[in-house]
């Protein structure tokens, strides 16, 4: 007996060194697929509950932008899977943060980015699109979405580069001199969103101008559809950092399919935009992992991916798969691609005690790449959270088609956020500053683009 019990943990032990205890997928089975996205979900929810800064909803530590990313990441999940266990600290948190219904709250403002705020907005616009349950006395969900893109347009800046927007908000930030891709692309991807669920042509119009300013600038080449990181204010917009990220490619790609909606597809350059960008995001499924396996090609190979990144491919996952309800033809270009991801990433789920701790690196599918934490849970949950968006059979709501989320177009209008300045010229201190990061740009760009993304 006492032998038996030693097989038993040395054998446990083995198994568990191996990957064994890896999280079961049946990649097409509905029940499989909520189960393995439940026990993904619960881990990273453990992690959010035991961090430092417990005691502030939605406060990740070290980070306020991730707070708005996790949420929106937990609502796909709710609407694929119907579990609502988790519902009551997403609405904690969102409401907690919502600062002045803008997602700009005063005890964090004064070092946010665009970038950073625009997350939120997109958590927000996220739970109108799935009806996602709301509190009363407070905010309508689309209505904190609109006040995000309320605070924001205003800084669309024309002092340089003919318009654009800034990557950080206030000038003394290290980024204020530059205009990222995510910064652009996310209001553009929020202004999309809400003109397809309010009808309001007056957030089309602003993802037009987003995406055509972003076309005459390295942010978006659409002669090979390649998107750079960033460009800097000094050199007019045409530096480029090129390192290549999924996120960047996947918040272009689904504004374009948006848009693609919303103007019934009258207008080819959407669907030109959707397939152009994909096709040019198939570098982000590398021979490694047979051109199926999703990867964040600058920093996974070598290892060195920060919590920022760690978190990209669960954006790029989610915003692609719920892409193929709107743009339904884009299936069969998208789902082999996922399908063989999320099977991927539940084999790099048997990390730690239990087993089923998740890593980052798919492409070694079945041996543990040794990482894990909050943002690797997430980013197998929304691999596993898209490959359930086909079992809804739905698309996301607007307000003509059952939305119940109530628009509110002067929200966030009274916001302190509105005292951000813009610059209508360029300074002397502008170039000056601008010449230095083209330096920083040639010769150490590797080392400034942990920046990219600002924790906040």
């Amino acid at each position: 007996m006492i032998l038996s019990k030693w097989l038993a943990t040395l054998l446990g032990g083995t198994l568990a060194a191996q990957g064994a205890l890896a999280i079961d997928l049946t990649i097409n089975d509905e029940a499989s697929l909520k189960s393995a996205a439940k026990t993904v979900a619960t881990t990273m929810m453990d992690y959010y509950n035991a961090r430092d800064s417990a005691n502030i909803p939605g406060k990740m530590d070290g980070t306020w932008w991730e707070g708005g990313s996790m949420f929106m990441t937990l609502i796909l999940y709710w609407w694929v899977t119907g579990d609502t266990q988790f519902n009551a600290a997403v609405q904690e948190g969102m409401y907690f943060q919502k600062g002045d219904d803008d997602f700009f709250p005063s005890n964090y403002s004064q070092y946010l980015g665009n970038d950073d705020q625009v997350f939120w907005g997109l958590a927000a616009i996220t739970a109108a699109e799935f009806n996602y349950p709301e509190l009363d006395g407070q905010p309508s969900w689309v209505s904190l979405a609109q006040g995000v893109f309320n605070t924001q347009y205003p800084r669309w800046d024309t002092s340089s580069c003919h318009g654009g927007m800034r990557w950080q908000i206030w000038p003394y930030q290290n980024g204020y001199l530059t205009k990222n891709a995510i910064s652009n692309g996310g209001l553009f991807q929020l202004s999309a969103r809400l003109a397809l669920y309010t009808g309001n042509k007056t957030y089309a119009e602003w993802a037009e101008r987003i995406w055509d300013w972003s076309a005459t600038t390295p942010l978006l080449k659409q002669k090979n559809w390649n998107i750079a990181d960033s460009t800097t204010c000094g050199t007019q917009c045409t530096d480029h950092g090129d390192f290549q990220w999924t996120y960047n490619y996947a918040t272009y790609i689904s504004g374009a399919a948006y848009m693609h909606n919303y103007t019934n597809g009258t207008e080819t350059k959407w669907k030109e935009g959707v397939e152009g960008l994909y096709k040019t995001s198939q570098q982000f499924f590398p021979t490694s992992g047979g051109n199926l396996i999703l990867s964040d090609i600058t920093c996974e190979p070598l290892g060195n991916c920060d919590r920022n990144q760690i978190t990209f491919k669960s954006y790029f996952t989610n915003w692609i798969g719920v892409m193929t309800t709107i743009v339904p033809d884009t299936y069969d270009m998208v789902f082999p691609q996922l399908q063989a991801s999320a099977e991927a990433a539940a084999k790099q789920c048997s990390g730690g005690d239990s087993g089923n701790k998740c890593g980052i690196r798919w492409t070694k599918q079945a041996e543990w790449d040794k990482t894990s934490g909050l943002e690797q849970q997430m980013a197998v949950l929304g691999v596993l959270s898209a490959n359930l968006v086909p079992f809804k059979n739905s698309a996301p709501y607007t307000s003509d088609s059952g939305g119940t989320s109530k628009s509110n177009p002067n929200a966030g209008t009274n916001s302190s956020a509105n005292k951000v300045p813009v610059l209508n010229t360029i300074g002397t201190g502008d170039k000056a500053g601008a010449g230095v990061l083209t330096v920083i740009f040639v010769t150490g760009w590797a080392v400034a683009v942990t920046w990219m993304v600002r924790g906040g």
